[in-house]
């Protein structure tokens, strides 16, 4: 049996989207390291069987003693847990997780979740992020992508060739997902589930339930996530308006999607395929999302959703309010729809099974 050491940037990161792959690879007799800062979620996977390792990543810092002080990190721990394989996910674990097994030549899978804004916006991080993977996947095993947007950016900057291969994002468990009755049409409810930062919509989404409200008093705006700390004034006084309905971070997201009609996720943040648009349609709910990588893969726009552009709240107003006057009926196919395009495309098996047949061809 063979020794896996998962590297990650959080708990989340692990338990949220991986947990299907842990407990297999747990229940196949595999040793299972998780390496990430602590969080809530870790007591659970240590009560599973993992073996865990705290270590302290800065998400957005760029200090280069803290990077170097990371490597040297990642290098120690390899060096003493000697795993078989490691599979890193997120763009310092990625990088530094694969710089260190390639000093040790360890076998490393590494996942792209997404390109990050600095690096899609270009100028010299960029260069710099494209530079690091370059050298660090000199050696890689797999890169997995979970959009094909992605995958072609490494292409173009020659980066690890012959060694893509596409997921369907992080995938979704279709049981612990599964179809949720539809509420009924005494009121319509939205909800933004994500964190709340301004590349993923929130303006716009805030901006939307200032207007539709107004207009139908009917309807409730739902927010759930954590705030970045310059929203908190603005959060705080929509609550006392009675606008919105904010949860914190949910940890079942089950328990919001229940009650609502209809899931908004108004990003322009370049993220590999976008979670809540997976769960929220595995729960037959339809969604509202916008027309780039990483959320165009879940939606077919008129049949399980509507599509928006990026940054307009105009456009976003007019689409909640053409959900809002479809027949109830209608919105129920809608969600139906949406579960049946998951079933086909995006069950988390498909990735367990890719990451397996990495591991078995040792």
């Amino acid at each position: 049996m063979s020794k896996v050491l998962i590297l990650g940037n959080s708990d989340l990161v692990v338990y949220n989207f991986r947990l299907e792959l842990v407990e297999k690879l747990l229940s196949d007799g595999h040793q299972v390291v998780v390496c990430s800062p602590y969080g809530e979620r870790i007591d659970d996977l240590i009560a599973l069987g993992c073996e865990f390792i705290n270590i302290q990543i800065s998400r957005h810092g760029t200090n280069p003693i803290k990077e170097l002080k990371l490597l040297k990190e990642y290098k120690k721990i390899i060096k003493s847990v000697k795993p078989d394989m490691v599979f890193t996910y997120t763009i310092k674990p990625n990088i530094y997780g694969a710089l260190a097994c390639k000093k040790f030549n360890i076998p490393c899978v590494a996942n792209i979740t997404g390109l990050g804004t600095a690096v899609e916006n270009g100028g010299l991080v960029q260069k710099i992020t494209v530079l690091l993977y370059k050298i660090a996947f000199t050696k890689i095993k797999k890169v997995f992508f979970q959009n094909s947007e992605n995958m072609q950016f490494f292409i173009d900057k020659k980066i690890a060739l012959s060694k893509h291969d596409l997921l369907p994002g992080s995938g979704v468990n279709l049981e612990r997902f599964s179809p949720l009755k539809y509420p009924s049409n005494e009121t319509v409810e939205f909800a933004f589930i994500s964190r709340i930062m301004k590349e993923k919509g929130i303006d716009q989404y805030l901006d939307s339930a200032k207007a539709i409200k107004q207009k139908y008093p009917n309807t409730v705006f739902h927010v759930c996530g954590f705030f970045e700390q310059e929203y908190k004034q603005i959060i705080d006084d929509l609550v006392s308006q009675g606008i919105i309905v904010y949860h914190g971070m949910v940890r079942d997201v089950r328990t919001v999607l229940k009650d609502i009609h209809c899931t908004i996720h108004p990003t322009y943040y370049p993220e590999g395929i976008a979670n809540v648009l997976l769960e929220s349609s595995a729960c037959a709910r339809p969604i509202i999302t916008t027309d780039r990588s990483g959320c165009r893969e879940v939606l077919e726009d008129g049949k399980n959703g509507f599509v928006v552009k990026m940054k307009d709240s105009g456009d976003l107003i007019e689409k909640i309010e053409k959900f809002i006057a479809l027949p109830y009926e209608e919105k129920v196919q809608m969600g139906l729809a949406g579960r049946k395009k998951v079933e086909s495309e995006f069950d988390r098996q498909i990735v367990v099974e890719k990451y397996m047949a990495e591991l078995n061809s040792l």
